[in-house]
């Protein structure tokens, strides 16, 4: 064992106890405390027990303590021997935020400071203590005798958690347990492990597979998340064992023990460095007995065999790889374009064979990007129910579409532009339960989460049903900011003055919102990610707030312009169509500005070669065409000198790789090995707006 380095299984114990985390929130907050489901009960104490079981294998033992506490008080929950209140599941909660901060400090290569976990175990011994249970009466130190010192010394980590040697309480199961394929570096220790978790009654040894019947109280599931930090799942086995077998295969002596530290009458359940012996009797675990047991532990064997980890790093380079092969291949395909199709007829279905391949490539190696909507949806429930209750407000939310797909870039980026419209929605936007029903509501308001995908795009709204937004107050705080508005402006004119810089009509500044902060950052944020966004509202109906993305910056659908002898890539999803400009269509306004008369409406003119300062174009916009664009719901007209094509492209960082250019917001590379920019639509729509008295190449 003193060759066994176990900081290298540190990163794999610190993303599985952030899901175990994850999913212990979400099993809480669907906890009802008058009726609490056994299953999600279980769920909660799986997750603390199995982060437990790893933490104190490496050591960490601030996290061994408090998942300890936490662990009794929900054992003794879920056997009917402690009723639950809500006040505990916000304790919890609470402990699972601690839980966090410890795994992050861990993470970090540091040791939790005690004042930051020292109240939360507090207040789970003293909630133990005045449930009668006594569990917690004993020190943190005792409940987890870990010797972690040095911390990555796993042979006196598992000298001091060895089991003591005594005979099984009456009523424990004993577990046949099969590890095959192991390691003879990892056997000594997965062998100790499991002496935590109750007593070796025997263990045989046969090349690289080893059986060991354990005598415990302990749940195969608790078995297999405790070795699977060192192996995979498909390589652990546990089943109910005969008592007469550890007998028959003449078993070796188990591990040296160590003198127990801890009372017995203090663990419900076997605790590192505890008798096993001391946990009270119990009738074997149902996961063991039941009919569907096995079935549901080959479904997880099968789900865990049928995944892998990789780092996002790898992703990013393979994706990168199939983007240069797309290059390549439409390099290709141009110089294949000038041959003879009689004479190279062969060499021409194969770049057609290439070009498909190379699609589909490009497509399968995409889409292990994408992440669903849940990942972001999940973390919400609890962000609801803490405001709602700091609010003093009845809230349900409804997520639709948490399997829709964004790339994993995006998906991170959003989080915080919906955190805030949350937020918003339920300072601002549901009112409270007397007001809501004074006017005619359910006391319970309503906010909806959504995401469905639209063509390249995918649309995530978040709608409330409150009083929606009121139109005086935002007309009156403009006129007090100097925000040039008419009277007579429609509503969503009205609405787009919520996203100017320091705006709020909050009556008064609080810790939820109303700082006038965030909602130009908001649209800030999603602009910066290629996306839009828009408000709707109607007062006493609720307001909505849609956000359109791209499935992902990685590939583009774009439309290449040459202006000059400049070629330039719009992106399609700002275009809307394309015209030849009459002359009767032309009209100048202030200064020399230019508009473009379009089915009834007047749209700015605004030429490429003048935006950039190119030589060589067409200067005449009858002679150029008009490409009519959308970008901040503002529609312009670009002036291009010719259509080349549409294709998809593949997104190159300029800034990474040359230097930021203003109005320009990624570069690709074409069929002929050249560069091309693409054009940040929203840069050139702020362009236009401040444009008027400055010179050619206003954003150069």
């Amino acid at each position: 064992m003193s060759g066994l380095d176990l900081k290298q299984f540190y990163q794999t114990f610190f993303e599985e106890a952030e899901e175990l985390l994850a999913d212990m929130e979400q099993s809480l907050l669907g906890l009802d405390p008058a009726s609490p489901d056994a299953e999600q009960l279980n769920a909660v104490f799986r997750a603390a027990h199995s982060i437990k079981g790893g933490a104190a294998t490496f050591g960490f033992v601030a996290l061994t303590e408090t998942t300890h506490l936490l662990e009794n008080l929900l054992d003794a929950i879920r056997r009917g021997e402690m009723p639950l209140r809500a006040d505990m599941i916000d304790i919890f909660l609470e402990t699972k935020d601690v839980l966090n901060g410890q795994l992050e400090t861990y993470r970090a290569d540091a040791e939790p400071a005690p004042e930051t976990y020292a109240r939360i175990c507090a207040v789970l011994k003293q909630l133990a203590l005045e449930q009668g249970t006594g569990r917690a009466a004993a020190p943190p130190a005792a409940a987890a005798p870990v010797a972690p010192a040095p911390r990555p010394e796993p042979a006196a980590m598992a000298e001091a958690a060895a089991p003591a040697a005594a005979a099984p309480a009456a009523g424990t199961p004993t577990l046949e347990v099969r590890l095959s394929r192991v390691a003879a570096k990892d056997r000594r220790g997965l062998i100790e492990e499991l002496g935590n978790l109750g007593e070796i009654l025997g263990q045989v040894e046969q090349g690289e597979d080893v059986t060991v019947w354990l005598g415990t109280t302990c749940t195969a599931d608790d078995i297999i998340a405790v070795c699977c930090f060192v192996i995979d799942v498909d390589q652990i086995e546990v089943k109910v064992a005969d008592r007469a077998a550890p007998a028959a295969p003449a078993p070796a002596a188990a591990p040296a023990p160590a003198a127990a530290p801890a009372p017995a009458a203090s663990l419900p359940e076997a605790v590192p460095g505890a008798a096993p012996g001391a946990a009270p009797a119990r009738e074997p675990a149902a996961a063991n007995t039941a009919p569907g047991a096995d079935a549901r532990r080959a479904a997880a064997v099968e789900k865990e065999a049928g995944s892998i980890r990789v780092a996002v790093e790898k992703v990013d380079q393979v994706i990168n790889l199939v983007g240069e092969l797309v290059i390549t291949q439409a390099m290709l395909a141009q110089t294949a374009s000038t041959l003879d199709p009689v004479l190279h007829d062969r060499l021409l279905n194969g770049m057609e064979q290439l070009e498909r391949n190379a699609r589909d490539l490009q497509e399968s190696v995409m889409s292990i990007r994408m992440m669903p909507m849940d990942y972001v949806f999940s973390r919400f429930p609890r962000v609801v129910r803490d405001l709602a209750g700091k609010l003093g407000k009845q809230i349900e939310l409804v997520t639709v579409g948490r399997a829709t797909e964004l790339d994993k870039s995006l998906i991170e980026r959003i989080i915080d532009p919906l955190t805030h419209l949350v937020r918003n929605s339920l300072d601002h936007g549901i009112e409270l339960p007397e007001q809501r029903v004074a006017a005619g509501k359910p006391a319970k308001g309503e906010l909806v989460l959504s995401a469905q995908h639209s063509g390249g795009n995918i649309v995530i709204e978040v709608a409330d049903d409150g009083a929606g937004l009121n139109r005086e107050r935002i007309l009156a705080k403009a006129q007090k900011q100097g925000i040039p508005i008419s009277e007579t402006a429609s509503d969503d004119e009205v609405w787009q003055l919520i996203f100017a810089p320091g705006f709020s009509t909050a009556a008064e500044i609080t810790d939820v919102s109303g700082r006038g902060v965030g909602m130009d950052v908001v649209k800030r944020n999603i602009q910066s990610m290629g996306g839009q966004v828009y408000l709707s509202s109607q007062a006493g109906r609720g307001t909505t707030t849609r956000i359109v993305l791209p499935l992902t910056l990685a590939i583009l659908d774009g439309m290449s312009v040459r202006s000059g002898d400049e070629v330039f890539i719009l992106p399609l999803n700002h275009v809307t169509e394309s015209l030849q400009p009459k002359l009767e269509n032309i009209h100048t306004v202030a200064g020399d500005e230019r508009v473009l008369y379009v089915r009834g409406e007047y749209l700015p003119l605004v030429e490429l070669h003048r935006i950039f300062s190119i030589e060589g174009a067409q200067t005449d916009p009858v002679q150029a065409i008009a490409v009519i664009m959308q970008a901040e719901d503002r529609r312009f007209a670009l002036l291009v000198d010719q259509l080349v094509g549409q294709h998809q492209v593949v997104v190159k960082s300029l800034e990474s790789n040359y230097r930021k250019v203003p109005g320009i917001s990624a570069a690709t590379i074409l069929g002929d090995g050249s560069v091309a920019l693409i054009v940040d639509a929203f840069a050139l729509a702020r362009a236009n707006r401040e444009r008027l008295g400055q010179p050619d190449g206003l954003l150069n």
